[in-house]
């Protein structure tokens, strides 16, 4: 979802771009220049063409009243609730969408004028991933103040190579290394932990040990799916507990330090 906020009052500035578009099915009489109209703002600051095309589309098919100014796309506040949802169906078919620094925001600067064009997509893939707020001014990186050590980390893992773009269709699973860690504790207490057990037979065949969670190293994580997978392995092989607490210590032991 873009950053919102609502805006109304005399001291409204005067916005023309008005949109032109099919016949509204809304029961309204948008005046983007009434000062008395209460007017809701989506900063859609780093936006690219494809997705701002996509949402064109949309608003037009749907006869949405709205105006465009500069970055901000502004509607009536009445209508809200629809473009909130329209805004969040375009996310799960287009998204993510980044996420916008504002004029104001306390913020970090890093300058990356040697970088290489493929680690500057990866690191801009990553940003939007991440839902980190950033703004790019050419090839400085403007970032939320309280985002510094994240990012500053992942910019080293790209310099490093262990960090490459996610494919949306191929993510580590939400919360996947708290409940590798989660499982891996509970079989090394007790080997025949059934949650722990059902844990990892339903998660680690989802995992990949090329496609990380954001913010670690596909080193790191690749060995943690090495011990998860040795553990669901003695499971099929019918090891016994002494065996299988063994190794389910040993994935508790690489992901604490993640965790």
């Amino acid at each position: 979802m873009p950053f919102v906020n609502k805006s109304g009052g005399e001291d409204e500035e005067d916005t023309s771009d008005v949109a032109a578009g099919a016949p509204t099915p809304f029961d309204l009489d948008f005046d983007p220049n009434d000062p008395e109209r209460t007017k809701v703002h989506y900063n859609l600051t780093g936006w690219g063409f494809d997705q701002r095309a996509e949402l064109s589309e949309s608003l037009a098919e749907r006869g949405v009243p709205h105006v465009w100014d500069g970055e901000e796309l502004v509607v009536p506040e009445e209508i809200e609730e629809f473009v909130d949802a329209l805004f969040d169906e375009l996310e799960a078919e287009i998204g993510p969408f980044p996420v916008p620094l504002l004029d104001g925001d306390p913020s970090t600067e890093f300058g990356l004028d040697e970088w290489p064009v493929k680690d500057l997509e990866t690191l801009k893939e990553s940003l939007i991933e991440a839902e980190i707020p950033h703004l790019w001014q050419g090839r400085t990186l403007l970032v939320a103040q309280d985002a510094e050590d994240v990012v500053d980390d992942l910019l080293d893992a790209i310099e490093a190579g262990d960090v490459a773009l996610l494919d949306q269709d191929a993510e580590a699973p939400d919360g996947a290394l708290q409940d590798l860690f989660a499982a891996a504790d509970r079989l090394a207490r007790d080997p025949t932990h059934t949650a722990g057990r059902n844990t990892m037979l339903q998660l680690v065949p989802q995992l990949s040990p090329t496609v990380p969670p954001f913010g670690m190293s596909a080193s790191a994580w690749s060995v943690i799916v090495g011990h998860a997978q040795a553990v669901v392995e003695r499971f099929e092989e019918g090891a016994d507990p002494e065996l299988l607490t063994a190794q389910a210590d040993e994935l508790r032991t690489v992901c604490r330090p993640y965790v």
